[in-house]
Parts: structure tokens; C-alpha cells; sequence
């Protein structure tokens, strides 16, 4: 069976990808983390088949977890209510033996320890197992979200006999799946590192396919090689507008302009215009326009010419942001929109 795991950069149709290779004959399962890319490929499928297949079956990962994974074979014997989405307490230190370790007072699972659950109690061979008894195709959409035990559980997923292709943009990790002590701590840290894990469970590393953006333009796609430091190519010469806006009376313009997005670092619902958070913008493919809301660091960071040094996580949710971008790219100072502010 073909495994393969392809990266692309932002813009390149890694959603499209996933779409392409579905027909209404074969049985798939498609994963993805969140419930923005779920409606996402919802919405993609609709529009290639006119309705969506029932021989296509769509989780969010943790749905996929809990009802897929763990619920036939451990619900019952564990007698659990659910997850709970909050980190265990650090002490008492139970062991991995003792259930406690990943079941809370109130019986509910901990949703970063629920992967681990499942190989610790040897339930993985059966996961497998049903995978290929239900599915002839597992795809992963977002493939660089999953982290901590869930992408150790994933590797293990690959040994199923069916079809595995998993699509992902390593640069545009901005949210982990999961989290927990020191567990794949420094998966993030070396893409070539990160790339050989996929190879040592058996998959093949496409760099190829998806390597140039069809959404973005050369300009826009210039400023994120040269400004932010992540490597992205256009498919063609296309330009567009990739300016810093200061003039308070054309910010405002830029504010009360319903056609253009505004994207912030965090709190976008603190202001009462059309807005996202850069880091959720991810998956997002219906803008025009975009604003990048900076705040005062990034400001400074502009004024200095490049945004390589901003820390890693927030240089991947600017470059998330910045690539969501089909036309002009515009900055302005959050300093000049607090008065707009409503929380």
C-alpha cells in the first residue's frame, strides 16, 4: 500500500490535494485537528461531488480518538464520561500502570494523554485492525498540528494496510495537538529531523508536489522568503501591494473596510470589525485582502527590516497570516486601533 506524506507551503492546494484523490467507490477516513479545516474539507467535498459521499467518513481528531479509538474497545471496561481538555494536575505521580494517570476524579479522560492510553493498554493492534476492516484509505489533513503521544500514535496508525497520505506545512505549526512533559519536546526544531521520523515508520517524504503557492503572489510570497525567513514560492510573476500603513486616517479606512480582513495575534473579538487571530486564520482559503494587526514588538521588528528573530511560534502564526493573502498584504499598528477596542 502506498504511504506517503507530502509537505507543501501555504497556498499550494494541500486540501485540494486530499479532495483530488477521493472517488465514491473506495472506503476513506479523513482526519484533520480542527473544526475550522473539518468544515473546511466539508465544503471542499460538497463542491467536487454535489453532496458529500457516505463512503467518506470526516473526524476532528479528537473525535476520531475518543469515538474511533478508544470508545469500542476500552469505553465499558473503564466506565469513562468523556475528555476533559485540561491538564492533569503534576502531583501525585501516578505510573503508566495506574489508570489514574490518565483518567480523572470525575472519569473523564485527559485528552493529551488519551493516545498514550491507548498504546499503554495494547489497543493500537486493534485500532489498526479496524481501520482496515472499515477503510481502504486514512488521510491526514494539517499533518504538522499533531504532537506530544498523538503523533507518536499516528506513526503507529501508518502500519495499518490500507492507503495512508498525510498532508501538512511544517512551517505552519502554530497549535499542538496535544502536550505533555517532555514528550516529542523538540519535534519542531529540525525540519530534515522531523521529515526522517515519517521515514523510519515507513512513509515517503514528497517535497515536490506542493511547493509553490497558487493562492499568494510573488510579492507576498518574496516579503514571507525574505522578511519572515520561510522559504515560499509563486507559481507565476503575479504582484501585488505589501506595504506598512501608519496614517491614522487610512487605518481607519483599512479598519471600516468590510472586504478586508483584519488579523491579530490573539483577541480578535475584542474589536468590532471583520476579523480572525493569525494562528486560526490556518486553513482559511476565502480572502482577498489581508491586514496584519502588529503589535508593539512586531512594529519594531518591521521598522528593523526582518522578522526572523521573533520567536518561532509567533513567526509561524505571521507567516500563517501573511500567506492567507490572495491580493494585497497590509500592516498597521495595533497602537492606532485600541480606541476602536471593545473589551
Amino acid at each position: 500500500m502506498d504511504k506517503s506524506v507530502v509537505f507543501a507551503v501555504a497556498g499550494s492546494g494541500k486540501t485540494t490535494r486530499l479532495v483530488q484523490q477521493l472517488d465514491e467507490k473506495r472506503r476513506y477516513l479523513l482526519v484533520t485537528y480542527t473544526e475550522a479545516n473539518r468544515d473546511n474539507l466539508y465544503r471542499k467535498i460538497i463542491e467536487r461531488f454535489g453532496h458529500f459521499p457516505a463512503n467518506i467518513t470526516l473526524y476532528t481528531y479528537f473525535k476520531f480518538l475518543h469515538g474511533f479509538c478508544y470508545r469500542p474497545f476500552l469505553r465499558s471496561k473503564k466506565n469513562t464520561k468523556g475528555l476533559i481538555f485540561q491538564l492533569p494536575p503534576s502531583f501525585p505521580r501516578y505510573p503508566l500502570t495506574d489508570d489514574r494517570r490518565f483518567i480523572s476524579s470525575g472519569h473523564r479522560l485527559y485528552s493529551n494523554r488519551l493516545a498514550k492510553f491507548i498504546e499503554q493498554t495494547e489497543t493500537v493492534p486493534l485500532v489498526v485492525a479496524r481501520i482496515e476492516k472499515y477503510f481502504d484509505a486514512f488521510y491526514v489533513d494539517e499533518v504538522q498540528d499533531f504532537a506530544g503521544h498523538d503523533f507518536n500514535l499516528l506513526r503507529q496508525l501508518c502500519a495499518a494496510n490500507v492507503e495512508c497520505l498525510f498532508v501538512g506545512d511544517f512551517y505552519q505549526h502554530t497549535y499542538d495537538t496535544s502536550r505533555d512533559g517532555s514528550v516529542n519536546k523538540g519535534l519542531f526544531d529540525d525540519y530534515v529531523a522531523y521529515q526522517k521520523k515519517f521515514k523510519a515508520a515507513g512513509m515517503t517524504v514528497d517535497l515536490e508536489s506542493l511547493k509553490v503557492s497558487r493562492r499568494c503572489s510573488k510579492s507576498v510570497c518574496d516579503f514571507i522568503t525574505e522578511k519572515i525567513g520561510i522559504s515560499i514560492a509563486a507559481d507565476g510573476e503575479r504582484t501585488s501591494n505589501v506595504c506598512f500603513e501608519d496614517n491614522p486616517a487610512a487605518v481607519q479606512a483599512i479598519y471600516d473596510d468590510s472586504s478586508t480582513v483584519k488579523l491579530f495575534l490573539r483577541e480578535h473579538y475584542k474589536y468590532s470589525c471583520y476579523s480572525q487571530n493569525w494562528g486560526v486564520s490556518k486553513g482559511i482559503d476565502r480572502y482577498e485582502d489581508v491586514c496584519v494587526v502588529l503589535n508593539t514588538p512586531n512594529v519594531k521588528a518591521w521598522k528593523a527590516g526582518s522578522f526572523k528573530d521573533i520567536n518561532a511560534e509567533t513567526k509561524n502564526k505571521l507567516y500563517v497570516a501573511c500567506s492567507r493573502a490572495r491580493g494585497n498584504l497590509t500592516f498597521v499598528p495595533e497602537s492606532l486601533l485600541k480606541t476602536y477596542k471593545t473589551g
